[in-house]
């Protein structure tokens, strides 16, 4: 049997139906932006698989600190014991993250960082026997799979089979010049029950890579402060570099209480969560009753070698050239968004810093299922690019590391795709 028909006798995909799906191409490898599959074709991995690939595939220097780590210490149980890696990991977080922010907790992935951060946010007012309950998110969020985290993201096709099983949340629109007053006046109204604000700073990335000003947002959260509703950031998507700066917080003056990390985190190498905290979040669970304990955890929490993959990554995400990389990718994107934005096929170009997004003109029908988007989907496939719409909407998420060469190979396509599709 060949991997294709051993792959659909025993494997169920994400996000896939798994009955009208093509069948999946096999990678034996990968070398900075790029993958290959068994038959040697190239494909460059213009979306970093998924966001989380930020300095290119097999990368030797994640996988010597990795392979080293895996001959001194696999892992160790986190609960009633340390290691080096978790520790310098979260030194090294929290000296490049908002000041306030002095503790760290290891999950999994996304979903488990957000989940931590909401679990800490209602517990935070229960242990001080206060009622808030109530959780405040924006429309066409997306904070993960899991329950929490689904309840906290917009509700859509995705969450339509569970929607009566998740609690009730109080959504409100992307902050704007014309809309900030009435948003303010709603997080005043609800202040009494409002446990948290939970947000995706800057760019929404699958609810349509939807972007809003920094300073709206800022507006909003000195408001929160301000009535002492708790703040989570989600930056799992934004995190490390994407959107220009270090995290999209840094283009912001207020300083969210929580934060939340994965995707970039370790480079694409391992899973791995972080949720990041105030010395006052922290502060709320530290009591002589141990009612008042986070009784959350993994299995792998803080697993040493996937430490040792985030310190690696970490290690290559502050050298120089990344940042002349990012520099040089933001640029990139401006100038090819300019090229095209006037195109008739084109509706609107969107970017922030390395994430550059086009909606294309479909009518009526912008849903996740537009039919453009497999047409889009193959067309770049066969052309030897990953690229995977959400919808209509056409973006490019490479790796730090992609080429100038690679870069107009992938802007000409898009060219090529507007006249041709």
């Amino acid at each position: 049997m060949s991997l294709i028909e051993r792959d659909l006798s025993v494997v169920w995909h994400p996000y896939t139906q798994m009955k009208t799906a093509a069948p999946p191409i096999p990678i034996v490898r990968g070398e900075g932006a790029c993958l290959y599959d068994e038959n040697g074709k190239c494909y460059i991995d213009a979306v970093s698989s998924w966001w989380v690939n930020i300095h290119g595939h097999a990368h030797p220097y994640i996988a010597q600190k990795v392979a080293e780590q895996l001959n001194m210490l696999e892992h160790v149980i986190f609960a009633g014991f340390t290691h080096e890696p978790a520790v310098e990991l979260a030194e090294r977080v929290l000296k490049i993250l908002p000041q306030n922010q002095a503790k760290v907790f290891y999950s999994d992935n996304g979903s488990t960082a957000v989940e931590v951060a909401i679990k800490m946010c209602l517990q935070y007012w229960h242990n001080q026997g206060v009622q808030r309950t109530k959780i405040l998110a924006l429309k066409n969020a997306y904070h993960g799979d899991t329950f929490g985290a689904m309840a906290v993201s917009g509700r859509s096709a995705f969450t339509a089979a569970f929607d009566s099983l998740l609690f009730e949340v109080e959504f409100i629109d992307l902050p704007n010049d014309s809309n900030i007053q009435t948003l303010k006046s709603q997080i005043s109204n609800l202040k009494s029950n409002l446990a948290c604000f939970i947000f995706e700073p800057l760019v929404q990335g699958a609810g349509g890579m939807l972007m809003y000003e920094a300073k709206y947002l800022d507006e909003l959260m000195a408001h929160c402060r301000k009535e002492g509703v708790l703040m989570i950031a989600d930056e799992v998507f934004t995190g490390f570099g994407r959107t220009g700066k270090a995290f999209a917080c840094d283009h912001l003056t207020t300083r969210p209480d929580i934060m939340c990390f994965s995707k970039g985190l370790t480079g694409g190498t391992m899973a791995m969560g972080l949720t990041t905290c105030a010395q006052s979040i922290y502060d709320a669970f530290l009591s002589d009753d141990k009612l008042k304990t986070l009784f959350h955890g993994h299995s792998y929490t803080a697993n040493p070698v996937t430490c040792s993959a985030a310190l690696a990554s970490m290690d290559l995400f502050i050298a120089d050239s990344t940042k002349k990389n990012i520099e040089r990718i933001v640029t990139r994107h401006e100038q090819f968004a300019a090229r095209i934005k006037d195109h008739p096929k084109i509706r609107v170009t969107r970017q922030t810093g390395t994430i550059l997004a086009m909606e294309w003109e479909t009518g009526s029908d912008t849903s996740y299922f537009n039919s453009l988007r497999d047409k889009l989907y193959n067309y770049f496939l066969d052309a030897g690019i990953i690229l995977r719409p959400l919808g209509n909407i056409l973006y490019i998420l490479p790796p730090y590391c992609i080429t100038d060469d690679q870069l107009d190979y992938i802007y000409g396509k898009i060219e090529s795709a507007l006249e041709e599709l």
